[in-house]
């Protein structure tokens, strides 16, 4: 245990880029509370950045697929075991980890039976509240808090019998000036018509939505000449989506970087996107938006079976109710994209129902101060505090 008049300290794990961004924000919410704290872990650029040193390379952890975790599964559960280890012999006032639940959940168990005086706290609760929702309970063996980012989480937490759970915002919300219309952005909302296309962050997706999209597209630019379509391609995809858009009879604009992606937000008028946290990226950004999703049949089988949500779409999940349509497998038809996308580029009451329900996410999503690090810097705090006393 950390002595009275030593320097506090934290240690952090995050695992992919969301969370250490994530991390990052905590760690410097922390350090201007507490300017003498230590922070130990694992994590990316963003939180080395803010002065964390990493046990390893996050690529190293940063694994997604079935198939992929299993051709590393050594070396992830080498790691598994030195962050664990790590953590033990740091003795912090905290641990905090930080999603990637499959590594950052394996690495508090273990610190929790070595190291039981140790406050563990979980930054972005686990879709508990999806599917496998038994690990609500099982989490309050070896979690003391979980700081969750969406606002219906803490009740879910409760009704699942899972550990004590605060919200403290979504990291969306501090992106508003930045994804919101200015005055003359507005302007070119209103008197153009254009329309951002999300196939998705991963190969797979955009391997399967690319061609209903391409389909869509020319159905709503036969119908709405002056409709010009922008996509907002991820790094690692932009070679795939550029190949794949080259051929297509109305070839959209292929847009790079986050600086591109936030000025096209400010500027578009309704959007196709893949079912995913984008949705709720677009509803603050206040998109109209139709979205949809296919998968394997394998999938579809096994989330049939395990999901237990009616909705994929955020924004309805928060506010309980239809907000954004989703059009799943099959019926992700060009023919239904392109009647449900249509009306959203006019002054109709599609596109006035979203954005009168866009009011009210924002509303339901607020935090004091529109600052979910310092929400977050404040639970981990009280945390060590109660530990102390």
């Amino acid at each position: 245990m950390t002595s009275a008049t030593a320097a506090p300290r934290i240690f952090v794990v995050a695992g992919e880029t969301s969370g250490d961004v994530l991390g990052a924000g905590l760690i410097d919410a922390i350090r201007r509370r507490v300017p003498d704290i230590v922070f130990e872990g694992v994590g990316g650029p963003a939180m080395t950045g803010q002065g964390l040193v990493s046990l390893f390379p996050m690529d190293d952890i940063a694994v997604m697929g079935f198939v992929p975790v299993i051709k590393r599964l050594p070396q992830l559960l080498a790691r598994i075991r030195q962050t664990a280890d790590a953590c033990i012999a740091a003795r912090p006032d905290a641990l905090v980890i930080i999603d990637s639940p499959d590594f950052t959940h394996r690495v508090a168990r273990r610190v929790r039976a070595a190291a039981p005086d140790v406050p563990i706290l979980n930054y972005v609760s686990p879709t508990v509240w999806a599917w496998r929702q038994r690990r609500a309970k099982k989490m309050r063996r070896y979690v003391d808090h979980v700081l969750a980012v969406l606002p219906f989480e803490p009740e879910a937490h409760r009704m699942l019998g899972g550990p004590a759970c605060t919200y403290v915002g979504h990291p969306f919300v501090t992106r508003l000036p930045s994804i919101r219309p200015t005055q003359e952005d507005a302007l070119v909302r209103e008197r153009e018509r254009r329309v951002l296309l999300l196939p998705g962050s991963r190969g797979s997706e955009v391997s399967r939505l690319m061609p209903v999209f391409r389909q869509t597209v020319v159905l709503v630019a036969r119908q709405c000449p002056d409709a010009t379509f922008h996509l907002p391609a991820v790094p690692h995809l932009i070679q795939q989506i550029r190949e794949a858009v080259a051929d297509w009879p109305v070839v959209p604009e292929v847009i790079e970087g986050e600086a591109g992606k936030f000025a096209a937000f400010r500027t578009a008028r309704a959007a196709l996107a893949a079912s995913g946290t984008v949705t709720l990226e677009l509803a603050l950004a206040q998109i109209p938006t139709v979205a949809a999703y296919r998968v394997s049949k394998i999938e579809e089988h096994i989330v049939r079976a395990l999901v237990k949500v009616s909705t994929p779409i955020l924004p309805s999940l928060i506010l309980g109710r239809d907000v954004v349509p989703i059009y799943l497998q099959e019926a992700a038809s060009p023919e239904n994209l392109g009647a449900a996308l249509l009306p959203l580029l006019g002054d109709t009451p599609e596109r006035a129902a979203q954005m009168a329900d866009f009011v009210a996410l924002e509303a339901s999503m607020h935090v004091p101060g529109n600052d979910p690090s310092a929400a977050a810097a404040e639970l981990v705090l009280a945390q060590i505090k109660t530990r102390q006393t």
